[in-house]
């Protein structure tokens, strides 16, 4: 079901210049508010704790099919009945190119006042880290990593999936991420029951994170060497190329230790320039914007090659 690469051009048009308005939000939540509340509920009362691995595992698997089918029902309705504008208006839910530059943007500004104690709330918003320790270029690091990997997931990711299987594919693949960053964890808590959807997650993120990392090399005019050398050091199979490659772009460090709820985590390291400063993130915001205007120029190529 592949869909105009115009529509989608369109919708991410749309969701650049209005993003979500806070107005609208105040009275009708956004829908990944609504698939993470159908998410809960679901683990709720499928995940029991008195059960076995192997059970809690189909369950999961269970989980995992009613969101895929209902997300992937709802898009199919609203191609089906809504026509183009529709798709391009709707498709603007799935994506968060504005909101993302909005939130490190909140980071970075801070940032280049000198005020360390806003500037650690800012990114605690955004990333899972424990933060009340970050020095102003822990801060900038962080904020950079998190800018790297969302790229994919909240562009990248969604558009292509857009394009590959329309708002169906497009509402499944943020359905499928939304229940990975909800239950595809490995405490001993999620680890049975989140297995499938963390792997399915995986397996949708594998060539948009390939594109997502290549835009960014691009776009910030190198970090193709430091993205093919240590990508593969990331847990995930995803994450690591969109983060090496801004790394390698920026001729900076990435990764390395780092605290969660007190605990210390001997992350990889990706690229092998200097540590991490302030102004680093002003040049991570504007590549990303790069890579976001090359994405768009990939749409209108696709458009115009696109059957009539």
């Amino acid at each position: 079901m592949w869909t105009s690469p115009w529509i989608v051009l369109a919708a991410a048009a749309l969701e650049a210049v209005l993003g979500y308005p806070e107005a609208l939000h105040r009275r009708i939540p956004h829908p990944v508010v609504w698939i993470g509340a159908l998410i809960s509920r679901l683990e709720a009362g499928l995940n029991r704790p008195t059960w076995s691995d192997a059970t809690r595992r189909a369950a999961g698997v269970a989980t995992l099919a009613i969101i895929v089918l209902v997300s992937g029902l709802v898009g199919w309705l609203l191609a089906k009945f809504g026509g183009p504008y529709v798709m391009a208006v709707v498709g603007t839910l799935g994506l968060a190119q504005r909101s993302l530059h909005q939130h490190v943007t909140a980071v970075l500004r801070p940032l280049q006042s000198g005020d360390l104690v806003a500037a650690r709330e800012a990114v605690g918003m955004i990333v899972g880290r424990d933060v009340a320790g970050l020095d102003a270029g822990g801060v900038a690091a962080a904020a950079i990593e998190s800018l790297a990997e969302s790229f994919n997931d909240g562009v990248v990711a969604p558009i292509f999936w857009f394009v590959v299987a329309g708002l169906p594919g497009l509402f499944v693949y943020k359905a499928v991420n939304t229940a990975d960053s909800l239950i595809g964890h490995r405490e001993p808590r999620w680890r049975a029951f989140g297995w499938a959807s963390a792997r399915f997650d995986d397996l949708l993120n594998l060539a948009p994170a390939r594109l997502a990392g290549a835009l960014i090399a691009l776009a910030g005019r190198g970090g193709w060497s430091v993205m093919i050398r240590d990508a593969g050091k990331h847990a995930s199979p995803n994450a690591g190329w969109p983060e090496a490659a801004m790394a390698g772009a920026l001729g900076v460090r990435l990764g390395g230790a780092a605290w969660y709820d007190g605990e210390r985590s001997d992350r990889p390291m990706f690229g092998s320039g200097r540590e991490v400063q302030t102004e680093d993130l002003q040049r991570a915001l504007r590549i990303y914007l790069a890579a976001c205007a090359i994405l768009w120029l990939l749409l209108a190529l696709g458009g115009l090659a696109w059957p009539r």
